[in-house]
């Protein structure tokens, strides 16, 4: 009996991927293990195993599709088992090829934050033999509405357990259309319009899959995340003195910068303030018993969130090194799907641009961003007399829903206090 294989969900806020390269092509032998395909997601792209053995009968999707999560891809056979030519699997019909858009679309309002992916438009039927699952995971799928084609196993040969189903479910994944499942309308498009420019004025740059989702996750958060602003002045004299005595001092063994000593900060100002170090459900409001900060890397055709997570139990040496290495390893594309999710608090460092200050997005489900902006010589009045200092300026983004404003106050507060007194980011 033929079996369909599927776009699986190859990170934890894919949608639909994008066929960048086939490694086989019909008629080849499939190996459990062996890559099949390689796929660019929201975020990089990934390699895609195979995990049904047997002879690729037939590729649906073509190099350049792209292809929601859970829809049909290929088809792969037993040898010497006879298919029918037009053997197309009952999900659906192939996509139709990446084509150059004749005109850019505006964003459309996306779904709620908490759901992390959004339907397949022909559900693909579960409870089939052709997916390996236990059944108790094969159960628990038909009753919460999840298409297991959708889900990538964790277990043996990649079997999906019921723990693979549950971790499905907490992220939101509705990928099954079952009896009972409702689904978030569609969005209204905005109305399109003529282009008021020559086409001769301009270069058609296609979208990749990041900026898609850069697009549909920016605009879910200003849409659905009420958001207010507190900034905030610090002194940065200190620090600077103290990361420089430090960098001397290592005498080439590693290097600070100044966001590695406003990582820490941050860290400590969440334990001094736990409530700002939380994040929303309909339901609950998380309060996150340790830091993991996602710090912004700015890379090609967009920016990812690496993750340092326990940063309250790091050292400053320790957090600088695992910020250059996830960073450098962001911009070759190679982080994996849990370096770059699972953060409670969030970093963007415009500084070195020469930024004085600015306002970030709050990245859901986490419930604050801090903006840091460059550090720069101004005139302070002390005690009545004008001094000059270096001085900073930090701007919190809160979602209003679980961060009030006293507590963004009061985390601003501690932040001051540890990065105007940096040596008590050392202790």
């Amino acid at each position: 009996m033929p079996i369909d294989v599927f776009m699986t969900q190859l990170s934890p806020t894919m949608t639909e991927g994008k066929i960048a390269r086939w490694l086989k092509k019909e008629g080849d032998t499939l190996e459990s293990g062996e890559v099949l395909a390689e796929v660019e997601t929201d975020k990089a792209t990934m390699e895609m195993e195979v995990v049904d053995e047997g002879i690729l009968h037939k590729i649906i999707a073509a190099e350049g599709s792209v292809v929601p999560v859970g829809s049909p891809i290929g088809v792969v056979a037993e040898e010497g088992e006879d298919v029918p030519a037009d053997y197309m699997p009952a999900a659906g019909e192939a996509p139709a090829a990446a084509e150059p858009e004749p005109a850019p679309e505006a964003a459309a309002p996306a779904a709620p934050a908490s759901v992390a992916t959004s339907p397949v438009q022909q559900p693909v039927a579960m409870g089939s033999k052709r997916i390996k699952a236990s059944p108790l995971a094969r159960r628990l799928a038909r009753q919460k509405g999840i298409n297991l084609a959708a889900i990538a196993g964790t277990g043996p040969n990649g079997r999906i357990t019921k723990a693979d189903v549950e971790k499905a479910v907490r992220r939101g994944i509705n990928l099954g259309g079952a009896a009972g499942a409702t689904t978030p309308p569609p969005a209204r498009p905005l109305p399109q319009g003529p282009l008021p420019y020559h086409e001769d004025e301009f270069e058609r740059i296609e979208n990749s899959m990041m900026r898609k989702a850069i697009s549909r996750r920016l605009s879910e958060s200003k849409q659905l995340v009420p958001h207010f602003y507190l900034s905030i002045d610090v002194a940065m004299d200190r620090l600077m003195d103290l990361r420089a005595q430090l960098n001397e001092a290592a005498d080439g063994a590693f290097r600070l910068s100044v966001n590695d000593f406003i990582i820490k900060a941050v860290s400590k100002a969440l334990v001094d303030v736990p409530a700002a170090n939380a994040s929303w459900t309909d339901s609950h409001t998380l309060q996150h018993k340790h830091t993991h900060i996602s710090v912004a890397v700015a890379i090609d055709g967009g920016l990812i969130t690496p993750v340092i997570r326990f940063a309250e139990q790091k050292g400053v040496v320790d957090i600088s090194a695992e910020v250059k290495e996830l960073a450098g390893r962001a911009r070759e594309g190679a982080l994996q799907p849990e370096e770059y999710t699972g953060g409670t608090f969030s970093i963007s460092n415009l500084g070195m641009y020469g930024i004085k200050q600015f306002a970030a997005i709050v990245n859901p489900p986490e419930g604050a961003i801090l903006a840091v902006g460059g550090t720069e010589e101004r005139a302070v009045v002390e005690q009545g007399e004008v001094q000059v200092r270096k001085m900073m300026t930090l701007t919190l983004s809160c979602d209003h829903r679980v961060v009030d404003g006293a507590v963004g106050a009061e985390f601003l507060a501690a932040l001051k206090k540890h990065i105007e007194m940096p040596a008590s980011v050392l202790i």
